[in-house]
């Protein structure tokens, strides 16, 4: 059975950490000193003409190792040498591998700038197919937005869908649709704490812009003179981007990231930088930790915490978020919002927080399906900052008909741990419209071993504020949090990196096979194969509320520990529950389609968390 991602953190953590001290203090007692010129096979100092460099033979650089070194270090990487084996590698190592650190310690020291990706790329589309649409086609829903409500909240809570047609006819200013989430924020974000930099002045220069412009027959699109808040992780020319984290709350970026001068462009008026769990990762950021909407004593999930819990309190009329290996799905999930993963590559990463090159993906958070859609149309494309980023088409139409739509669904799962009956009255929402339901299956690999690629390029992205102890600032230093992740990282195995990728491939084209069968997938949001191979794979996912539970303790990202407990509610609470729908390479709008047609039938998207 998969591991959860805490618990694979967790049983990660105590092993190399226990194995790594052990190492440390064999080394202190068995290092046996070497001259520096006692290398056993040193190239000859002047080598006749034509004698080509060896192996092995390069001055001898670094501190001393000695066998008992690699038999301590066997145990993290799971190998097992013979005592000749050991000797043999121990004594030449300073000569044949440790000149490769010299990049890092010295004395040829290369900074490597933020901005540097590396050179290998993903690239989710198999080699010979083609993916997503042959055109682009966007055709919003036609139902009149009605009237504008009267009071304050209900036009706080409306769809994005609803709020473009009211600006759009001149029943409500950008002004006055701004200055009522300012409100909201100054009166709840203090029980929430998802906001860590507000753009007041911006937002109000932003509004009165697009009322000018709007007035003047200006009109930009949907998202013209709508507030929004971004994931705290997105550069914003002179405001602060701070990642979340304290060795960075004093950031001040110079250029816009690529989404947000997108969003700009489309006339949407920035309200916030939202929180993120530090780095992205959970919920506790240098300010707290940010709290669901629908039940205060939980945190909201991360690490798209922020745009979680701003958009489900009516804070904001959408947000962006991200996710790496779950940060859109579980704290839409958790706060009952529509969060959109993207394909990866759809939208351009330019001026995001590198967390992970090759999995790092941006999408919209929002209150309804139109709405992530409406969203999507105006950040997806790509940019020369970010390599990964590629062209694509969307094609959706809110009316098209969903009828024989193939959903593929796993049987077990619908019945296993983590589903629930909201899950499986999903599956039978689908057969009622229309849709197609196909028992599908995937091989029991060991889809967790892919994380190493997660820690590998997240230690590399963040590998100076852990080598210089600035992660030590971190609030959360538990087992399961970066700090420890990002230190243990540097004990991982290039070898067994090279081979997680290359099971990423096989992954690939299995998910390639199961697609050749269904349209889409419907999955328990949080399933952990699922999540772990879309985000490896790249493949776009749409999270939705299908409806309620009751939870009788509170929920937590983090690995549990006795000496704070959660708390525990007598009767259970009701919360929100989603699902989600797994789609193509690119086909974000049949997902979009399916889910606005779930949507619309579970009819549970309106209600509101209590006391917001």
């Amino acid at each position: 059975m998969a591991k959860s991602r805490r618990e694979f953190l967790a049983d990660a953590s105590a092993g190399l950490f226990g194995a790594a001290a052990v190492l440390h203090a064999q080394d202190q007692k068995s290092a046996t000193p070497q001259s520096e010129t006692s290398s056993p096979r040193q190239q000859a100092v002047n080598p006749p003409p034509g004698t080509p460099s060896a192996f092995g033979t390069a001055p001898p650089v670094g501190p001393e190792v000695s066998p008992a070194t690699f038999a301590e270090a066997e145990k993290l990487v799971r190998v097992e040498l013979t005592a000749a084996e050991r000797a043999q590698a121990a004594g030449n190592w300073r000569s044949s591998m440790a000149a490769l650190y010299e990049r890092r310690t010295g004395p040829k020291k290369v900074a490597l700038e933020p901005t540097l990706s590396p050179a290998s790329r993903w690239n989710p589309v198999l080699p010979g197919m083609y993916a997503g649409p042959e055109h682009n086609q966007f055709i919003r829903s036609k139902n009149d937005a009605g009237p504008l409500p009267k009071r304050d909240e209900d036009i706080a809570f409306a769809s994005v869908t609803q709020l473009s047609r009211w600006i759009e006819a001149r029943q409500i200013t950008s002004e006055r649709l701004t200055q009522i989430y300012l409100d909201r924020i100054a009166r709840f974000d203090s029980q929430l704490r998802c906001i860590i930099t507000l753009t007041r002045d911006l937002a109000l220069t932003e509004a009165k812009q697009a009322d000018a412009e709007i007035a003047a027959g200006k009109y930009r699109g949907p998202l013209h003179g709508i507030p929004w808040g971004g994931k705290d992780l997105l550069d914003t020319a002179g405001i602060a981007t701070t990642y979340g984290a304290e060795p960075f709350r004093n950031r001040i970026p110079t250029k816009n990231s690529a989404v947000v001068q997108r969003l700009h462009e489309a006339g949407a008026v920035l309200l916030a930088k939202l929180s993120l769990g530090a780095l992205a990762l959970n919920d506790v950021w240098f300010g707290g930790q940010t709290m669901n909407p629908w039940l205060l004593e939980e945190g909201a999930s991360g690490s798209s915490a922020g745009p979680g819990s701003a958009t489900a309190a009516g804070l904001v009329g959408f947000s962006i978020g991200s996710e790496t290996g779950g940060s859109i799905v579980s704290p839409s999930m958790r706060c009952g919002v529509t969060g959109l993963r993207p394909t990866y590559g759809r939208v351009a990463r330019t001026g995001a927080m590198t967390l992970c090159w090759s999995l790092d993906k941006l999408g919209p958070m929002t209150r309804s399906v139109e709405d992530a859609m409406l969203v999507l149309q105006a950040i997806t494309g790509p940019d020369a900052g970010d390599l990964d980023s590629v062209p694509s088409k969307l094609d959706f139409d809110s009316g098209a008909s969903v009828q024989g739509l193939r959903v593929g669904y796993f049987p077990a799962w619908m019945n296993g741990r983590g589903a629930t009956d909201v899950d499986r009255a999903a599956l039978e929402t689908v057969k009622k419209l229309g849709m197609i339901p196909v028992e599908v299956s995937i091989p029991d690999w060991p889809y967790d071993s892919l994380e190493l690629i997660l820690f590998a390029e997240a230690g590399a992205a963040f590998e100076e504020i852990t080598l210089d102890h600035e992660l030590d600032q971190l609030k959360m230093q538990v087992p399961d949090a970066w700090p420890n992740s990002f230190r243990q990282s540097r004990f991982l195995s290039a070898v067994d990196f090279v081979q997680a990728d290359r099971l990423r491939r096989k992954v690939a084209i299995e998910m390639a096979r199961v697609f050749s069968e269904v349209d889409l997938l419907l999955v328990p949001s949080l399933r952990d194969e699922m999540l772990t191979i879309t985000n490896f794979t790249g493949h776009p996912s749409l999270t939705l509320r299908a409806g309620f539970v009751q939870v009788s303790q509170a929920r937590s990202d983090w690995a549990p520990d006795p000496q704070h407990p959660l708390p525990r509610f007598s009767p259970p609470r009701r919360v929100p529950h989603g699902v989600t729908l797994i789609g193509r390479l690119f086909d974000e709008g049949t997902v979009g389609r399916a889910g606005l047609a779930l949507e619309r039938s579970f009819n549970v998207v309106g209600e509101r968390p209590p006391g917001f």
